[in-house]
């Protein structure tokens, strides 16, 4: 943790021109200000800056706006992207006038949800691996009004361009639907694009372990490395934003968006996530899989509270398109070791410390301080409450029947269902208080403006059936 004389002592050596305080909204949105240094100071610093709280969605009301910026000095890092030089640091989001921490604000729920395993003794560490994908495009167009709706998307690396006439030639190297995992160069035509988002994302301080082309034409993932849950929520805000930033410099656009390609497979963020304490992992034992008690339980919660955790970790209404059967997404709520299908997964370790669980319906839509926490909250209950995971399917879950699929759990259809049952079930959250109801509600109020928004909107697919009826 720095100091901050330390840091104003780093802004004067290295000739910092700005400060940009980050925080997240409760969509999970990174927002910014940008103080000029000439007005940083040891109390700034310390104790933050005012800002207007009404402007963001889902927070205070006009009437109440003033909140307060304060910075978690130990996030400081250079924003490799800016003309002037600028350091970065993320914040915590506080009430002007208690100086408490703002119940809404995300970090600050990833921070009580850190604490909160500790003070219940179960562990002291939580550790939190997401793998988040993305699409790449190089043109992307959409339009909503009361008379026209529509969106096209284009990509050079679509099988929809095979017949494209191109000025310089279509050279014809590209993936085909559910084709781009893991050939090389010219199918894969994104290698140096995917090197450059590591160089930078390396830039902004994050462990980068690796990059990938994934299964759907123009689709990518760069391996980021587990941390803490605080930590890991600041690496996938500063991950989304590096990947915007250098897609942008390449003269492309980069989406977290779930399913933007019909047909083919979606984006996910699968998340690894494990409980230490006293640097021993709790997770490795001599059950299923190699599994302790303790996690299965985990798992148990994980399962039971999954249609709540949808509200959290499949935060929008395009998430749903993502959650059917056929495109490799995990829509059964039921763990195995060896089944990519299953909603939990336990990978393959060389050892103890490598036991995990990887819950796999999750997307990067979600708000990854709320999403991390939700998580982990479901599983503190399922190890409080010995909550039983059922019996392990290592059978392909994609080849049952659907008379057989009925009588599994599986997860929400959409984002109103989902909302829906946290609504019902919300009880997990709130334990040591690290979710509050007054949260919870503002939470599902600002999420369902997106479902009414969708739902009150006519679609191009109900003229294709319907026009003529």
């Amino acid at each position: 943790m720095l100091t901050a004389n330390e840091v104003l002592k780093s802004i004067k050596d290295t000739n910092i021109k700005y400060l940009d305080l980050r925080f997240t909204d409760p969509r999970g949105k990174l927002q910014h200000l940008t103080m000029d240094c000439s007005v940083v100071d040891e109390n700034l610093l310390n104790n933050g800056v005012f800002f207007d709280g009404s402007s963001i969605a889902g927070w205070k009301a006009i009437n109440e706006s003033d909140m307060v910026l304060r910075p978690d000095l130990s996030t400081t890092v250079m924003d490799p992207f800016t003309a002037q030089p600028t350091m970065m640091v993320f914040c915590d989001v506080l009430d002007a006038v208690t100086k408490e921490s703002y119940e809404r604000d995300p970090r600050s729920t990833a921070r009580k949800a850190e604490e909160f395993v500790k003070s219940s003794g179960i562990g002291d560490t939580v550790y939190i691996g997401p793998e988040a994908e993305f699409f790449v495009f190089d043109d992307v167009k959409f339009q909503v009004d009361m008379n026209k709706s529509m969106f096209e998307i284009d990509s050079s690396e679509g099988p929809y361009n095979s017949g494209k006439n191109y000025e310089s030639g279509n050279l014809a190297h590209r993936p085909g639907i559910k084709g781009g995992y893991f050939p090389v160069p010219p199918v894969d035509s994104a290698q140096d694009l995917r090197t450059e988002f590591l160089e930078e994302l390396k830039n902004l301080g994050l462990k980068m372990e690796k990059h990938h082309h994934e299964v759907a034409p123009s689709q990518h993932e760069l391996g980021l490395l587990f941390d803490t849950l605080l930590k890991q929520g600041d690496a996938m805000q500063l991950y989304k934003y590096g990947v915007h930033m250098v897609a942008n410099a390449f003269g492309k656009t980069a989406t977290f968006m779930p399913k933007p390609v019909k047909g083919d497979n979606g984006t996910g963020m699968h998340t690894h996530q494990s409980i230490w304490k006293n640097g021993e992992p709790l997770f490795a034992g001599d059950k299923y899989a190699g599994l302790s008690d303790m996690a299965l339980n985990y798992i148990g919660g994980i399962i039971k509270h999954g249609k709540a955790l949808n509200a959290f970790t499949n935060a929008s209404t395009n998430s749903y398109k993502r959650l059917i059967p056929g495109f490799e997404a995990p829509v059964i709520l039921v763990y195995s070791a060896r089944n990519r299908s299953a909603s939990c997964r336990i990978p393959v370790s060389d050892g103890p410390k490598g036991k995990r669980v990887e819950v796999r319906f999750p997307d990067p839509s979600a708000n990854p301080y709320l999403a991390f926490s939700a998580m982990l909250m479901a599983g503190l209950d399922g190890i409080k409450n010995k909550i039983d995971p059922g019996k392990a399917a290592d059978e392909d879950l994609y080849e049952l029947s659907n008379a057989e699929v009925k009588k599994l759990p599986t997860v929400c259809g959409s984002l109103r269902e989902a909302l829906d049952s946290v609504n019902r079930d919300r009880d997990f959250l709130t334990e040591g208080g690290v979710f509050t109801d007054d949260q919870i509600d503002g939470y599902i109020e600002l999420k369902m403006e997106e479902v009414h928004d969708l739902e009150h909107s006519p679609h191009p697919i109900e003229f294709k059936n319907y026009f003529s009826v």
